[in-house]
């Protein structure tokens, strides 16, 4: 059973809510504990709470019924106005919680359910003439972090007008009922812990599309400060499937952080691959 949640005040969120109902035609359920909106289908639950999506930290008590994983629908925001479909893993590298979740806490990413998240994103963007829209990974960032199921937020990017449009509610509502019709058959990946980039990191993002590459946790150049042996560990413990290798953007890390993330891989013993 999956849990695709969301918030009713964010219209991006809802409205890709909406395309699933009109979709699938799920029944309304009362599995949903404090939520606005409840549905139930086959393999699914669906469940849109007043909450801004990174202060879900409280979904394990409010879903009374066992997921496997989280899917979040939400709306992206960004300064650059870029046109976008992302997804991405929760967390705080910092010791600060500024966009909730805790200080340097992760949430469990699920690198499986992301890869196949942005790979179907990318078909049907372009299959729905939205090449002017980015597919891509983010870095980590934001809560929420403590939940005891992997989660994934994947999102409309990025202010009002995209986030209201029906078409980007068609192109991640589809990428999501394709997904469900496939479950509980994923792809198999080399599940991998991402080091650099900005925070859209492309060269991930890239070989994610061209090979059978997956990415849990990525931490991105601006975060590097923050970068020691238990933040890795959080990134290698908190993925749903355990990264088998770690690559690294070798222009955006400094001589410090490859020997750190080397003495790390080690201890892990596995590889490091740069790019």
């Amino acid at each position: 059973m999956i849990g695709l949640v969301y918030s009713t005040r964010d219209p991006a969120g809802s409205g890709i809510a909406s395309y699933i109902i009109s979709a699938l035609k799920p029944s309304t359920s009362t599995l949903c504990i404090s939520a606005e909106e409840c549905y139930r289908g086959e393999n699914f639950v669906l469940a849109g709470f007043r909450e801004d999506v990174i202060y879900f930290d409280f979904l394990d008590k409010k879903i009374s019924l066992s997921v496997d994983f989280y899917i979040v629908l939400s709306r992206h925001s960004s300064e650059a106005g870029v046109k976008s479909y992302t997804v991405h893993a929760t967390g705080n590298f910092s010791n600060e919680a500024l966009y909730g979740g805790r200080p340097r806490e992760l949430g469990i990413a699920h690198p499986v359910v992301a890869y196949r998240l942005l790979r179907g994103l990318k078909n049907i963007s372009t299959r729905l003439n939205r090449v002017d829209y980015e597919v891509s990974y983010e870095a980590t960032h934001h809560g929420p972090t403590s939940l005891s199921k992997p989660l994934v937020f994947i999102e409309i990017g990025s202010s009002y007008s995209e986030w209201v449009d029906p078409v980007n509610h068609a192109v991640i509502g589809s990428t999501l009922v394709e997904f469900l019709s496939e479950y509980p058959n994923l792809p198999e990946c080399t599940v991998s812990i991402g080091i650099g980039g900005g925070h859209y990191p492309r060269k991930f993002t890239e070989i994610a599309l061209s090979e059978n590459t997956c990415f849990g946790h990525i931490m991105p150049k601006y975060a590097l400060a923050y970068l020691d042996f238990e933040i890795l560990d959080k990134m290698y413990t908190r993925t749903a499937v355990k990264p088998v290798q770690v690559v690294v953007e070798k222009k955006s890390t400094r001589r410090e952080h490859r020997e750190l993330v080397e003495k790390y891989s080690e201890m892990r013993k596995l590889p490091c691959k740069w790019i």
